[in-house]
């Protein structure tokens, strides 16, 4: 007896990529992907909320390790404005956790929705762009618990003097060291979009190099705008950070030029106000063939006028 074999159909993917998924599939996935994106997460607050403790400990210890934060005691000299401050940071840090911990589930439903209108090429880049964000993102993190760390003992050295007590509020305080590294991490991400602009062909290794001293300019203006505190430690970390992940770019675009070969055009070789060389070729043009002259069109037949309406039609059309 001959079992007869279910033929399997194209995958999702396969459809959302040849175009032959409809308005309402496409708005379906999106729905389904969205649900599983939003479980994950919850499943990650859940987390969050066991380490949560952890983790605000771990935030805490840049001020903490201060000897001007510690009381009599021992404990660290924090204090809360609102009966609710606490709890509601304690919220806010495990929304951020179970972000944290399930990104590869809800980047993952990202990427599977967008990557069918990719194309293999822009699929291959958008692998290795992933690779490196996040690293480049945690290496902004450390830096900024870094230079917060440095930067507290700057200020409560320059500011915590006579008989003036710190005193500081737990929530401005997390949210300050939070902003701090969320905004380093995205600055780290600065030399994805130079090798972007070198891999889609816009700009060669070249002309990012010759970019140099303005790009080093705009990183010290970038840092002394975004970094919050007033001393000089984390404007000049950030900045030399990102100088030389400038650097390291273009490195990387001057091995890509090599590899697909760029500026070896025909004028690679000559300046951009070097007038280009003209060949002169002393062989004579030879005449061409003679052509025959076109007959006229002969005159055409007149056009016989249209009979009556009565004439071509009998009774019955």
């Amino acid at each position: 007896m001959a079992i007869a074999l279910r033929k399997r159909g194209p995958s999702t993917f396969e459809r959302a990529a040849d175009g032959s998924m409809t308005l309402m599939e496409h708005i379906r996935e999106l729905r389904n992907r969205l649900f599983r994106a939003s479980l994950a997460i919850m499943v990650g607050f859940g987390l969050g909320l066991w380490l949560a403790g952890p983790v605000l400990h771990l935030l805490q210890q840049p001020y903490c390790d201060l000897p001007k934060a510690r009381l009599a005691d021992g404990t660290c000299n924090f204090v809360q404005l609102g009966p609710a401050d606490l709890f509601l940071l304690q919220l806010k840090v495990s929304l951020w956790v179970g972000l944290i911990v399930a990104a590869p589930v809800w980047l993952y439903q990202l990427w599977a929705f967008i990557a069918p209108g990719l194309h293999r090429h822009e699929r291959r880049y958008a692998y290795v762009f992933a690779a490196l964000a996040a690293p480049l993102f945690a290496g902004g993190a450390v830096l900024a618990y870094f230079v917060t760390s440095k930067g507290l003992e700057f200020l409560l050295n320059v500011s915590g003097g006579g008989d003036i007590t710190t005193t500081l509020d737990i929530t401005r305080y997390i949210s300050f060291i939070t902003n701090l590294i969320l905004l380093f991490g995205v600055a780290f991400e600065f030399p994805l979009l130079v090798l972007m602009l070198n891999f889609v062909g816009l700009a060669s290794a070249k002309r990012l190099l010759s970019w140099w001293r303005v790009a080093i300019f705009v990183f010290f203006a970038f840092s002394a705008v975004v970094t919050p505190t007033p001393d000089p430690f984390g404007m000049t970390a950030l900045a030399i950070c990102l100088s030389a992940l400038y650097f390291g770019a273009v490195g990387v675009a001057f091995i890509n030029d090599k590899r697909r070969g760029r500026n070896r055009e025909v004028y690679a070789d000559l300046g951009d106000d070097e007038v280009s060389p003209l060949e002169f070729d002393k062989e004579p043009v030879e005449a061409g063939q003679r052509v025959d002259t076109i007959a006229p069109i002969a005159t055409p037949d007149p056009v016989a006028p249209p009979a009556p309406i009565d004439r071509r039609y009998d009774d019955m059309t």
